[in-house]
């Protein structure tokens, strides 16, 4: 660390030792605030996912998406209850802070759901590429959450955020499992291309 020498010839440690008082009154860390922000932000993400995926599973055509569904809500609820113990830890209530990436991400589905046809494998590569769009999120969320609270000496409330984004992670790599294994074949099957037809159309103009 740095240090800079008074007039006196003392030396001074500068940074934050140095700037954590004013006027005798302890400042309040930006990096804390920004910390407590994000986990509401999260928290609040987790609970539209409680209310979201159930929709997502029961619009759902194969079993094995529809497991892999009904998996994640029971996940999302530990989720819920481990940001509970960290606000705890750091003596603070529970609270949901509105998050627009969210609520975009579960509008998409939403969207998805409504614009794909009912008991199709299209439907389920695309509800598949929704759910990943929420657990990159998520991922990019919970890792940040543990670098941070692995720089403030959190270390108990960064092993458990850890065990979250573990899940996440692991929850992302069994819907590309899913989507790889056959949904994404099967779906191809379900109709022609539109680059098909015209390279058909420019075959017959030239035959």
């Amino acid at each position: 660390m740095r240090q800079k020498t008074n007039q006196n010839g003392s030396k001074n440690v500068s940074g934050r030792a140095g700037s954590s008082k004013n006027n005798g009154k302890a400042q309040e860390s930006p990096l804390e605030k920004f910390f407590v922000d994000q986990l509401k932000d999260i928290y609040y993400a987790e609970q539209q996912l409680l209310k979201a995926i159930p929709k997502m599973r029961e619009a759902a055509t194969t079993e094995e998406l529809e497991d892999a569904f009904e998996n994640h809500l029971q996940q999302t609820e530990r989720h819920v209850k481990r940001l509970e113990k960290v606000f705890k830890m750091i003596q603070q209530e529970p609270e949901g802070e509105k998050c627009e990436a969210m609520d975009g991400l579960v509008r998409e589905a939403q969207t998805i759901i409504s614009e794909t046809e009912e008991d199709t494998m299209t439907r389920d590569a695309a509800l598949i590429i929704a759910a990943q769009k929420v657990e990159h999120y998520e991922i990019a969320t919970y890792g940040g959450l543990v670098q941070l609270a692995l720089t403030m000496g959190l270390d108990r409330a960064a092993d458990i955020l850890e065990k979250t984004l573990v899940e996440e992670e692991d929850t992302d790599q069994q819907l590309t499992f899913i989507a790889e294994g056959y949904i994404n074949v099967e779906a191809e099957n379900e109709g022609g291309y539109s680059w098909e037809k015209q390279q058909q159309t420019e075959q017959n103009v030239n035959a």
